[in-house]
């Protein structure tokens, strides 16, 4: 503020003087388009002295011209796996175009007294050991929360009427069907003809196949859990006593076990053993430290079995501490171990994290000694069974003599 009574000076600035006066302090600045004689091709924005910014060069999102912004993704349906804040795995992300959005197939599901319409991760039915990871998700109904949605239960009058080979699809189970069916989603259905009529009505692609089969056994076998609505029971030969991923299970742990056998305790027991193959997850990154036995020790432990590479690694590390699980000398020729001993100062500045490899050593540890329990525990309970269907079986003949 200067000059008399109290006027604003407006006295012009030097014209050698960087200084903005009020006024130019209020005016708007007004955007300058390029030259007309101008060969750039990039766009103008309106704002002086600002380009948009071209994402990276292997960037796969569409450029808009702004800067800061990214483009709009469309959700995912609510039921989707994605949905569940866990972003789909390479498997998830290759199969979703085959089965469905996000891979999520649509399941037919065949009751006593009805039919239900659930949502299930299709990719699933398709993934390595894919026949053992479907029944281990069915043995309880909040394992198999997990992977498969419930939509909509409807009673039949007659189930024969609502689907067969002669007369096709009835209104009812068309409009319940067409309801919950997404575009280019895939529906498994439990039998082949129901394959065959929706096919050639709806133009809905079905699955059925061993992996679909299995997915049936399973909600039968949790029928009551996930379809409170039927009160009907089911035989037990429906269910995960014939399942054929509880079968490859046994097998590999050498159990010679008749489906008449299988109880839900041996079903349960099998899960927790089958819970103990995480040490499989574990392959990969005991691989990779691996190469720092080879880098700095010359040894080469590609075809090496998970327990003996972790013991060798700790051994490096801690080469003072107790190895806790097996013995060193039967695991190691006497050149590797003594060679691993002598070697350990090197491992200290190769990268290796020992925090690490310590805390997965003491997790394969535990999940071996798990293991060994719960397969002790399910060698008695299959003892046990097959003694009481061997004295069942007796009981029966000798009754079948008597008629005789």
């Amino acid at each position: 503020m200067g000059g008399r009574g109290g006027q604003r000076d407006r006295r012009p600035a030097p014209a050698n003087s960087t200084s903005t006066t009020v006024v130019q302090r209020c005016r708007k600045r007004r955007p300058i388009p390029p030259p007309a004689n101008s060969t750039s091709t990039s766009t103008w924005t309106g704002q002086r002295g600002r380009k948009p910014c071209p994402p990276p060069a292997n960037s796969t999102s569409t450029w808009t011209g702004q800067r800061g912004r990214k483009p709009r993704r469309t959700p995912p349906p609510a039921n989707s796996l994605q949905s569940i804040g866990e972003p789909p795995p390479d498997l998830h992300l290759r199969c979703a175009d085959n089965l469905g959005p996000f891979g999520v197939i649509m399941v037919l599901f065949e009751t006593p007294s009805g039919f239900a319409i659930f949502y299930f991760d299709g990719v699933s039915l398709y993934e390595p050991d894919a026949m053992e990871n479907i029944w281990a998700n069915f043995v309880k109904k909040c394992r198999a929360d997990s992977v498969l949605w419930p939509k909509k239960f409807q009673v039949f009058k007659d189930k024969y009427d609502a689907i067969n080979l002669d007369t096709g699809l009835n209104n009812q189970l068309t409009k319940m069907i067409l309801k919950w069916h997404l575009p280019g989603q895939k529906l498994a259905v439990g039998k082949p003809e129901y394959k065959t009529v929706i096919e050639a009505e709806l133009g809905i692609l079905c699955l059925y196949d061993e992996p679909v089969m299995e997915l049936m056994r399973g909600l039968k076998y949790l029928m009551h859990s996930i379809v409170p609505e039927e009160k009907s029971k089911l035989a037990e030969e429906d269910g995960l006593q014939a399942s054929q991923g509880l079968k490859l299970l046994l097998d590999r742990y050498g159990f010679d076990v008749k489906p008449e056998m299988v109880n839900q305790c041996i079903i349960e027991t099998a899960c927790n053993l089958y819970d103990c193959s995480s040490l499989k997850k574990q392959t990969k990154s005991w691989r990779l430290a691996s190469d720092f036995l080879e880098e700095v020790s010359s040894i080469d432990s590609k075809d090496w079995e998970i327990p003996k590479l972790a013991t060798a690694l700790k051994i490096v590390c801690y080469p003072e501490d107790e190895i806790v699980f097996g013995n060193p000398h039967k695991m190691f020729t006497p050149n590797e171990l003594s060679k691993l001993v002598t070697d350990a100062p090197k491992y200290e500045d190769s990268g290796i994290v020992k925090a690490i490899i310590l805390g997965r050593y003491k997790e394969m540890v535990f999940l071996y000694d798990l293991k060994a329990q719960h397969k002790k525990e399910l060698a008695s309970l299959i003892k046990k069974a097959k003694e009481a269907y061997e004295a069942e079986q007796t009981l029966d003949w000798r009754g079948e003599r008597s008629f005789e």
